[in-house]
């Protein structure tokens, strides 16, 4: 289900709803219609766990427990119409360690808008937070229970290409999906989903927010059904300073604190459920810098038996440390696919960029379609007038038109800068497209910083529009210049992802980092960035043999001063480095692995998925359904409920139902680059008249493809009435067959 139909459903499900009666036992109100508004600002996405009952057949919609014997209801919904489904019950357990939180939720939901002898599929939705990641789920319902599971990707395999995304897969990057098919209007279905996203950082404090935002439709109807909502909270910073609370948006009691933990929970019985997000905001008691090294053995069963570390700095609250005077060039895609809003909030943004700059900064902007564009072939100071001015030629200059030619306008801009050691050079690259010699500009790009002769190499910060660019290609490049990558999948987030992403990667506090006594160790970034007060910098790796007591950390400041503090080293007893280490690893292994083209790393990358149960490109995830058997009695026949009921006399089939659509995010797509197919998350799936035009497209096609067109000519001119009657019939009964095929 594309974008699009997926709020066309919820629509036309919250309409359906209004069908359903309920009595005079009700404590919410009827669904309100859906405005103009909320389509146009994405408000019928779901902003927390939600599951909608897929309808088809609008005939099917009323009230298991009292029946309404409504009208009659013609047509069918195409799109399907998706009802949200009322919830009975909500919990949540979330882990905090280091900048990543592990969320596992569990939940109870109730079809109780379909007739009791009635069938429907079911849809799960769960938006994940900040860059979050699926780690499985698992239902239960009526007798039957569904999960998800990894396995490797066949090369040979077909199922994942057809796989529908309506069916699972990722609605919008961060919303993770998946279907359950024929479940009994009035069930209950129990649900389980985990997940990990990150933690934000921003003056000094750590930022929780987890989707708990729950529409007013999902109330249940009745007032005698109790609702009750949980939140389990742990924090684990490692043993440092104690660790403080500020702020929360539930009422959380504290029920333990010890150094450098927190246990806290929320518990209450609500009328109707949350409509705020869950934000949590902590830091640690120091206003200096702080950091530590934390140290532990893998599980018995891991295939990678070496130690592992992990080592973080953190910038501390301090305001009062300057970040790096700047030296910037925004090279900005304006090929013809950024056409529309998509090059509208690019500018917004990089207009919003450019007057966050100080007057002690400079910049330069570049713009690249098959030609490169520049404002000025000097870096200009960030005064007000020079931004003015920049603005206009932005407006004018940024017109979506032309092809993708990156590598000129990457070349250009690494030469604007002066090599001054007061400042730090920043390239900040913007593009939505993939071309076919990514990994030749980034040997070219690393081939440039190694021969730069200034003490701050340029940093080359990239961001990634929609799924078409090859996003290993911008981390390959960002890895390479020591700068941060982000992404936007949408062009609803683009201008908040840019900001984000310009806004930390300009808030650099101390570069060229240098760390003592990790040469010989496998270390991941293999080029260690530059410390951010926006986020922590966090270094991982592997190891064999004994690790050092103490390590240190070298750099320079804005006032180019040298900056040296000492780590600790502790083993790290109580917090699973496996699962903090595991997502990292397997993002600097992929980026690895796609620039060398190493079919041993890909391998690697897939044991590691399927250990951890993290998604990777080498991996797709696949719901299995287990169903209890009835086993046969001696006479032959199958036993009764009562029989079937007791010890051994049921045996559980479990079997793969489907697999969902690929969860990663790909390598990029060079021909709907080379054809200027705007960005978007996913692939459109056609409507039935456009399949409709397309079956007898192609039946008419096969027809007369055999004949030229003065053959076809000829026989037409000789044909006579009768003759072309039954030609008429004949393309008839063809369109009708492909009306058959489209409907299958």
């Amino acid at each position: 289900m594309h974008n699009d139909d997926f709020t066309t459903g919820v629509e036309d499900g919250l309409r359906l709803s209004k069908r359903i009666y309920f009595g005079n036992d009700r404590s919410v109100a009827a669904p309100k219609p859906v405005t103009p508004m909320d389509k146009a600002t994405g408000s019928l996405y779901p902003t927390s766990p939600m599951v909608y009952a897929v309808i088809i057949n609008p005939m099917i919609v009323d009230n298991p427990d009292m029946p309404s014997y409504q009208p009659h209801v013609h047509g069918r919904c195409n799109p399907p119409a998706l009802i949200p489904l009322q919830m009975n019950s909500i919990s949540f357990e979330v882990e905090c360690f280091l900048d990543t939180a592990f969320v596992s939720m569990s939940g109870s939901w109730r079809v109780h808008c379909v007739m009791g002898n009635k069938k429907c599929t079911c849809r799960v939705a769960v938006p994940m937070g900040e860059e979050g990641s699926i780690l499985g789920a698992e239902v239960e319902v009526a007798r039957k229970s569904y999960s998800t599971r990894l396995a490797l990707i066949d090369e040979n395999e077909e199922e994942e290409s057809e796989a529908k995304p309506e069916e699972g897969g990722l609605l919008k990057a961060h919303i993770f999906t998946f279907t359950i098919p024929q479940v009994d209007g009035g069930s209950n279905l129990s649900i389980k989903v985990r997940w990990s996203q990150k933690i934000m950082y921003k003056d000094g404090e750590f930022i929780l927010d987890v989707p708990y935002s729950f529409p007013e439709y999902v109330t249940p109807a009745s007032k005698k059904i109790p609702k009750r909502e949980k939140i389990q909270l742990n924090v684990n910073c490692g043993p440092i300073a104690e660790v403080s609370w500020s702020t929360t948006s539930h009422q959380l009691k504290e029920r333990k604190c010890e150094s450098g933990k927190l246990d806290l929970l929320y518990e209450a019985q609500v009328l109707k459920w949350s409509n705020t997000d869950f934000v949590f905001k902590y830091h640690v008691s120091t206003t200096n810098l702080y950091g530590g090294v934390l140290l532990q053995s893998p599980p018995t069963p891991s295939f990678d038996q070496r130690e592992m570390f992990c080592l973080y700095l953190v910038a501390g609250p301090d305001k009062s440390r300057k970040v790096f005077r700047k030296e910037v060039v925004f090279v900005v895609d304006i090929s013809e696919s950024m056409i529309g809003n998509t090059i509208e909030v690019t500018k917004n943004a990089l207009i919003a960029a450019l007057s966050k700059l100080d007057q002690e900064d400079s910049f330069g902007i570049t713009a690249f379609n098959n030609e490169t564009q520049v404002y000025s072939s000097t870096l200009e100071s960030a005064t007000n007038e020079s931004i003015i001015n920049a603005t206009e030629w932005i407006n004018t200059t940024f017109i979506a038109s032309g092809g993708t030619n990156m590598s000129n306008a990457l070349d250009q801009a690494l030469k604007m800068f002066s090599g001054s050691s007061k400042s730090i050079p920043m390239v900040f690259f913007i593009t939505d497209g993939a071309v076919e010699y990514e990994r030749h500009i980034c040997e070219d790009i690393h081939i440039q910083l190694q021969n730069n002769g200034s003490e701050l190499c340029p940093r080359i910060n990239t961001f990634g529009i929609g799924s078409f660019c090859n996003h290993y290609f911008l981390q390959t490049l960002a890895m390479i210049g020591k700068g941060q990558y982000y992404a936007s999948y949408d062009a609803d987030s683009i201008d908040v992802g840019i900001q984000m992403w310009f806004s930390k990667a300009s808030s650099s506090i101390l570069a060229n980092i240098v760390i003592d006594g990790l040469d010989d160790m496998e270390v991941y970034p293999s080029t260690i960035p530059d410390l951010c007060s926006e986020r922590p910098l966090i270094i991982s790796g592997r190891f064999k043999g004994s690790f050092p007591e103490k390590l240190k950390v070298n750099g320079i400041v804005a006032d180019t001063s040298d900056f040296t503090i000492d780590i600790e080293v502790q083993h790290a007893n109580d917090i699973s480095l496996e699962k903090i280490l595991a997502k990292k690893q397997i993002e600097s292994y992929t980026t690895e692995a796609w620039f060398s083209q190493d079919e041993d790393l890909e391998k690697k990358v897939a044991k590691i998925s399927l250990e951890t149960g993290i998604v990777s490109e080498y991996t797709h995830m696949s719901l299995w359904k287990t169903e209890p058997q009835d086993k046969p009695s001696k006479s032959g026949k199958k036993q009764g409920k009562k029989e079937a009921g007791s010890q051994n006399t049921e045996d559980p089939k479990t079997e793969k139902i489907k697999v969902l659509h690929h969860l990663g995010l790909g390598f990029g797509n060079t021909i709907a680059t080379s054809e200027n197919i705007p960005p978007g998350f996913g692939h459109k799936i056609p409507n039935q008249t456009e399949k409709l035009v397309r079956v007898t497209g192609n039946c008419c096609t096969n027809l007369f493809g055999k004949c030229c067109c003065m053959c076809c000519i000829q026989a037409c001119s000789r044909i006579d009435n009768q003759c072309g009657i039954v030609l008429t019939q004949l393309c008839g009964a063809l369109t009708c067959f492909g009306c058959v095929e489209c409907c299958e």
